[in-house]
């Protein structure tokens, strides 16, 4: 029985991971949950998964669930660390949507525990440093995404240095087929209507514009110690290939199935075992088209590339002021334009620290969201 420390258990890519709990209950003991601010949906979490902890990031929410539960509560900015640092469990899900996931997976690699990971900016901030203390702990990262976990698999068994190129999909988003003039003009209503994936508000305007495949990218250079060169991009619309790799001999080989959360989710913590499908079967009539993605309408995916290329702290300072725009835009106080325009000018401003310790990370981060602030206004 694997015993899961959930955080954001009350976010999309929790609730399906509880999904899978619920469809093989025999298999796993919930140790721990937590939320950012959902507490009515944490309380039945609560009561259906008996878990032994819980953390609520708003602190006045958490005072108030202290005194409904017998168990303890973990509250504020640290409560994620706090079920980091249990003994109870043997898996982090990291599920939590913001750059607080870094220090979280870190602190459970150093306790030698398994870590599934759907927390994009720990190895886009923090890429170097996850993947380095991850090999000294011996601790195995299960990416949970949809992208790396078919990279994964399509890797499996292969040999690393046969690799011609990573081929990472993508369905192009809400924003897909708009015009260059539509995109620009484009509403947070218009942003959000992703046509393929269900997914929060904040990695779906990241889909829009194409932010979240340049993470992507990232993220793969870690995960299977590859260079930028060897990492592309493909739109593909209908989201059925998740990615594909292309070896020396012109083979590729890809990884198939409707677009559905809950596949990742099980084999992440499945694995080596492939269970009972979750999701309903493929049908073969339906039609497979890939064309280029078009940088000029999704400048966000250069970026990306860009901070993919020079490393050091220029991802987690892209990846700070995206998070800080992208709420601007959510909050209906700016266009969807102007977030690149804004992180192309904090990276621009930005002096590089190559080969940085984590507090380097953090010191570039905190200066991205007062620079993007500077900006902004």
């Amino acid at each position: 029985m694997k015993k899961l420390a959930i955080l954001g258990s009350t976010g999309n890519v929790g609730t399906q991971v509880l999904d899978v709990v619920d469809k093989y209950p025999e298999k796993f003991k919930i140790i721990a949950l937590s939320t950012n601010g959902n507490v009515e949906l944490l309380k039945k979490q609560i009561e259906k998964y008996q878990p032994l902890y819980v953390g609520v990031a708003d602190t006045e929410k958490a005072e108030i669930l202290k005194k409904e539960i017998s168990i303890p509560v973990f509250s504020g900015e640290e409560n994620n660390i706090q079920i980091a640092k249990l003994e109870e469990y043997d898996t982090l899900i990291n599920s939590v949507v913001s750059l607080a996931g870094i220090d979280a997976t870190l602190v459970a690699i150093e306790r030698k525990k398994n870590v599934a990971l759907a927390n994009k900016e720990t190895l886009v901030s923090a890429g170097e440093i996850v993947m380095r203390k991850a090999k000294e702990n011996g601790v195995q990262i299960m990416p949970i995404d949809s992208e790396h976990s078919a990279l994964f698999q399509c890797l499996n068994g292969e040999d690393i240095k046969t690799v011609h190129q990573l081929v990472i999909t993508c369905s192009g988003g809400a924003l897909r087929d708009k015009t260059k003039e539509e995109i620009e003009n484009a509403s947070v209503e218009d942003a959000l209507g992703h046509k393929t994936w269900s997914m929060g508000k904040k990695i779906t305007i990241d889909s829009a514009t194409l932010m979240n495949k340049g993470f992507e990218v990232i993220e793969a250079m870690w995960l299977y110690d590859m260079p930028i060169e060897k990492i592309k991009v493909v739109i593909h619309p209908e989201s059925i290939i998740h990615s594909m790799v292309e070896y020396s001999d012109a083979s590729i080989i890809a990884q198939l199935s409707d677009p559905d959360m809950r596949l990742p989710i099980q084999y992440a913590l499945s694995y080596p075992e492939r269970w009972d499908a979750p999701i309903k079967r493929f049908d073969f009539s339906k039609n497979l088209t890939f064309k280029e993605p078009d940088l000029e309408r999704f400048p966000c995916l250069g970026l990306a590339f860009w901070a993919a290329k020079d490393l050091g702290t220029l991802p987690a300072v892209m990846n700070a002021t995206n998070d800080f725009m992208v709420g601007k835009f959510l909050d209906g106080e700016c266009k969807i334009l102007d977030i690149y325009e804004t992180i192309k000018k904090v990276m621009e401003s930005h002096k590089n620290v190559k080969n940085p310790k984590l507090e380097d990370i953090k010191n570039a981060i905190n200066w991205a969201r007062e620079e993007a602030k500077n900006i902004f206004k």
